[in-house]
């Protein structure tokens, strides 16, 4: 049985994208995997998914990327703490990097994520994601 019913990667890169899946599935995380390239179309898959915030499609993990042309990580969590918070479900937002720069995690405090991690995305980051914010490992 999944522990999440579902998870939204953000990220504008494909073949990121269709690794994280393939791991996300492989470890059953969630039922159902929805992926945005760029943070618009991740506000747009929220305004689609999650209404309302309580419904089974409303992500309750995302796992974003901070730097994408169009929209990046910054602007979407921006744009995400504009919503009205009946527009906004529960969810725990990870940003994810490859920049340890210390402007760029400066930049990340006081916005509304749980944490960040380093790319790539392993089994035990995304373990360490589960236990921390939703109480449980994915099933082995």
């Amino acid at each position: 049985m999944a522990v999440l019913s579902c998870t939204l990667l953000v990220d504008d890169d494909t073949t990121t994208n269709f690794l994280n899946q393939t791991l996300l599935r492989r470890m059953a995380v969630s039922d159902q995997v929805l992926v945005a390239v760029n943070g618009q179309q991740a506000l747009d898959l929220l305004h689609a998914h999650c209404a309302p915030p309580a419904s089974p499609n409303c992500p309750a993990l995302i796992l974003l990327d901070m730097k994408m042309p169009r929209m990046n990580g910054f602007e979407f969590l921006q744009a995400y703490a504009q919503r009205s918070e009946r527009e906004n479900p529960a969810v725990v937002i990870i940003m994810l990097t490859t920049s340890l720069n210390p402007g760029d995690v400066a930049q990340m405090q006081g916005l509304p994520i749980a944490g960040y991690l380093t790319k790539p995305l392993t089994r035990d980051k995304v373990n360490q994601v589960l236990q921390e914010h939703f109480g449980h490992a994915a099933a082995s």
